[in-house]
């Protein structure tokens, strides 16, 4: 994957300024096309996980297509909760949060090697894109959390994402592997929990409420590993 300087000078710059992250992994990596489920924790798991994560140049995270565009921020923004409602700074921050965001955020996430995210009939564009991604051998990395309030998420995880695989698998023949990733801020760690495998002989729908069993479970799993890395 070619990183623009820009996107490289911005993770050099996060790496220098801020916390060191380890990695743990429930079983060693196996080094196929994967999809990496993580927990959104705040707003720094993102920016840990493409910049801190051993597998960070080949990840390509799925984004909401709303924060690449100046004109949708605002109401993305608001929609997702970025201050408290009950600070009294709150009317302040809801009448320029959402501006500032719109100047700031477009031209630095246009730098990086996202993906898209649309929730019309433009999806097909997010799963084509997703799909050529994962045949070049490389990796996407997704937040299935809902946001239900500022710092919070819905229990169970958003499903969508597990349409990539059945698409995977028609093009490939091969199951494809979702990694559940807990990123621990406060402990400063990546744990990865096993790979759970779409099951090819099997339909989405019979098979979908047990990944996502399994991923929510490992995304906020505090267990041992076999495996670390530095």
């Amino acid at each position: 994957m070619q990183l623009k300087m820009s996107y490289r000078f911005l993770r050099g710059l996060v790496r220098v300024c801020t916390y060191h992250m380890r990695t743990e992994w429930e079983q060693p990596f196996t080094g196929e096309p994967s999809v990496f489920v993580c927990n959104h924790a705040g707003a720094m798991g993102p920016v840990d996980i493409c910049s801190k994560f051993p597998l960070a140049d080949e990840l390509h995270p799925w984004m909401n297509a709303q924060v690449l565009s100046a004109r949708l921020v605002p109401a993305y923004v608001r929609q997702d909760y970025w201050w408290d409602p009950q600070s009294r700074w709150a009317p302040v921050l809801a009448h320029t949060l959402p501006y500032i965001a719109a100047a700031v955020l477009p031209p630095i996430l246009r730098t990086t090697p996202t993906v898209p995210v649309y929730h019309d009939i433009r999806v097909i564009r997010t799963l084509r894109e997703s799909l050529r991604i994962l045949k070049e051998g490389e990796h996407l990395v997704i937040f299935p959390e809902q946001p239900s309030g500022h710092g919070t998420h819905e229990q169970e995880l958003n499903r969508g994402f597990l349409q990539i695989a059945p698409v995977y698998v028609r093009a490939t023949g091969k199951p494809l592997a979702f990694w559940p990733v807990c990123i621990d801020t406060i402990a400063r760690v990546f744990r990865i929990g096993k790979p759970q495998y779409f099951d090819t002989l099997m339909t989405l729908e019979t098979q979908a409420d047990a990944l996502i069993e399994a991923l929510a479970r490992g995304i906020g799993a505090r267990s041992s590993s076999v495996e670390v890395s530095n």
